[in-house]
């Protein structure tokens, strides 16, 4: 590999040029008619700018041509974000992951993946988003998430204002491949009786509130694992809004003593195995917090719809690509040049990756990515 290899030369081999068009066709209503300032261009942009961690348009189209970008004016960069419907780079965002996706280590040797699902809210001055107020002087939006935990990336997200309850978007991003991993902003009841009708596998964890009805303890071997408190099913619920079946729930200790209740559908598995999958969903939220802190998600440079949720799944897309490309390369590369996912993603961003790393990267590259990278 030359190590002078830029992150957007790669990106722009999985996502094309041909995709990019077939995606603004598929787009009732809008028409790409500008010469210069273009949807493509404007990806690049927003590309670099999350990449590259710009904090705004004017900065981008000040460092743009330093990073082979062609010369544009601020305005008319934000003119044309504000312009774009959000839908475009929102499928761009989806056809990435389709291209990226891979085989996957079972966690636990379960026979399904999890998938994560949870939500994070990204907030502004009321005057920067008034089409989102969420608290007395901020707005507010939120991104619905789900994770893989094989993959260590994102399958699914779905956009709202901050204000939007958690709970709907569950079932939305719900997949019967995969055992959905929720926290308790989840657990209505009449949808776990519906998960467990439509063969909806789970893990997610339950109100304090709730009572549980009629229990009966399971008769399981003891595996030494004295975090584990109870291991019953019951029905969940009291009157009108009792669950309609009995449910398996769990309930153990936390890493700081606190007794944690999940309900899920899993019956074969012990109540070590049902803890440690609900302790996986740890993963989004150090997703989230990764995607804030290096990715320039909280630096909204747009006011509008279009220009916000643009931005956001532009830089969910960089993420998706960074995680495959890394995920491909780490383990051919020896134990002594490790770097961590940051750690690449820093390297290359001043192109200095260590010369091992440099080899397999020539290696993945000389393969052809879009050979690597399944295509749908």
């Amino acid at each position: 590999m030359n190590k002078y290899t830029p992150f957007s030369a790669v990106f722009k081999q999985v996502l094309t040029p041909e995709d990019i068009q077939t995606l603004i066709g598929k787009t009732k209503g809008y028409e790409d008619t500008g010469n210069k300032m273009t949807v493509g261009l404007l990806l690049d942009y927003f590309v670099q700018a999350c990449y590259q961690k710009w904090n705004g348009f004017r900065e981008s189209t000040r460092l743009g041509p330093s990073y082979g970008l062609p010369k544009v004016h601020y305005s008319t960069l934000s003119g044309k974000a504000g312009e774009v419907p959000y839908e475009i780079f929102k499928r761009m965002f989806q056809l990435l992951v389709k291209k990226c996706n891979r085989q996957t280590r079972r966690h636990l040797n379960l026979p399904k993946d999890l998938l994560l699902i949870d939500s994070t809210t990204i907030t502004a001055a009321n005057s920067r988003m008034s089409w989102a107020p969420y608290k007395k002087f901020r707005a507010g939006l939120k991104l619905h998430v789900a994770v893989s935990h094989g993959q260590r990336s994102p399958v699914n997200v779905e956009e709202s204002i901050a204000r939007r309850n958690d709970a709907p978007f569950g079932e939305v991003l719900a997949d019967p491949d995969y055992i959905l991993v929720q926290d308790r902003a989840y657990g209505k009841i009449s949808r776990l009786d519906q998960y467990v009708l439509h063969g909806q596998s789970f893990v997610i964890r339950l109100k304090d509130n709730l009572h549980l009805v009629k229990p009966r303890k399971l008769h399981r071997p003891a595996e030494g694992d004295t975090t584990i408190v109870r291991d019953i099913t019951c029905y969940i619920g009291q009157g009108k809004c009792q669950s309609a079946h009995r449910h398996r729930v769990v309930e153990f200790k936390n890493d700081r003593g606190e007794v944690v209740r999940v309900v899920t559908d899993l019956r074969n598995e012990s109540a070590h195995v049902i803890a440690e999958i609900y302790k996986a969903r740890w993963q989004i939220e150090v997703f989230f917090r990764w995607i804030k802190q290096h990715l320039n998600v909280p630096c909204l440079f747009g006011t509008t719809e279009n220009a916000v949720y643009s931005q956001l799944f532009v830089a969910l897309a960089v993420y998706v690509v960074l995680r495959r490309v890394y995920d491909e390369i780490h383990p051919n590369v020896p134990v002594f040049v490790q770097l961590t996912f940051w750690e690449f993603m820093q390297h290359w961003r001043i192109f200095s990756l260590p010369l091992e790393w440099q080899v397999q990267f020539s290696l993945f590259r000389n393969k052809g990515i879009l050979e690597i990278i399944s295509i749908p």
